[in-house]
């Protein structure tokens, strides 16, 4: 337990000693997407019946922040260790291969958590959301981050250079979030495209975590529970079974 409080303490310090870089710039980021598609939208659209469209976008924007920044804490800090030769220092104390997995995934979804939490803060006084659920918020927020964390150690594995990190940032976790649901509702969508999001399990991380905020939803969020469960016991798994084998790191 020593080496995983160790492990899990500077993964914690790695992000945190640069928070301007990691938690105040997502926030504003986030913060702009609002000022815009509020401006632009918010008389022109309703999703949920008596809800804004101002409020409708805060929590797609905050659990869309939650993922990628748990994605990127766990991806960045393996690949920056691989590509300088700290790696070895991390590998060479007895740290099993699930406490290292679960050191780098919690920092992530702490990491997640904490920038989402801080655009929530940041844009909840434009449109204050209802907080129907506020367990639901919370369970969507910590699988997701997960999740997201434990695809960020597979990335992180597979790739050797910052190059292909950024290849699969922007080729496959930009576009899932991207066309989940945060900026709109997937009935907003010709059929086609609303059976296509379906098969995108980022739509139900969204999606359940906006049942939270309205108690409603494009799906049922039971449905969403399960699918995002579903996918953290997936991706959970092939982490562990590329670190049980040692796959690129340990030869």
């Amino acid at each position: 337990m020593i080496g995983f409080r160790t492990l899990l303490w500077k993964e914690l310090l790695r992000f945190w000693k640069v928070s301007f870089q990691t938690v105040a710039a997502p926030v504003v980021t986030a913060l702009l997407y609002l000022l815009i598609f509020s401006h632009v939208l918010d008389e022109h659209v309703r999703v949920y019946e008596s809800v804004r469209y101002t409020a409708f976008l805060i929590p797609g924007l905050v659990m869309m922040s939650v993922l990628q920044n748990a994605f990127a804490n766990s991806s960045s800090s393996l690949i920056q260790s691989k590509v300088t030769g700290s790696l070895v220092f991390v590998l060479l104390p007895p740290i099993s291969y699930l406490e290292f997995f679960l050191a780098y995934v919690i920092a992530a979804a702490i990491r997640g958590v904490a920038v989402g939490l801080g655009v929530l803060l940041v844009t909840v006084w434009f449109a204050p959301p209802g907080f129907q659920q506020p367990l639901w918020i919370l369970v969507f927020a910590l699988l997701g981050g997960a999740i997201m964390g434990a695809l960020g150690v597979v990335a992180g594995i597979w790739a050797d250079k910052f190059d292909q990190l950024a290849a699969f940032q922007n080729f496959l976790i930009l576009p899932l979030t991207m066309l989940s649901g945060v900026f709109y509702s997937i009935h907003s969508l010709p059929a086609f495209w609303q059976r296509v999001s379906h098969f995108n399990p980022v739509f139900y991380m969204i999606d359940g975590f906006r049942y939270g905020f309205f108690g409603a939803s494009d799906v049922s969020p039971l449905l969403s529970l399960a699918v995002v469960a579903g996918a953290f016991v997936a991706v959970s798994a092939f982490s562990l079974a590329l670190l049980q084998r040692g796959y690129k790191l340990r030869n």
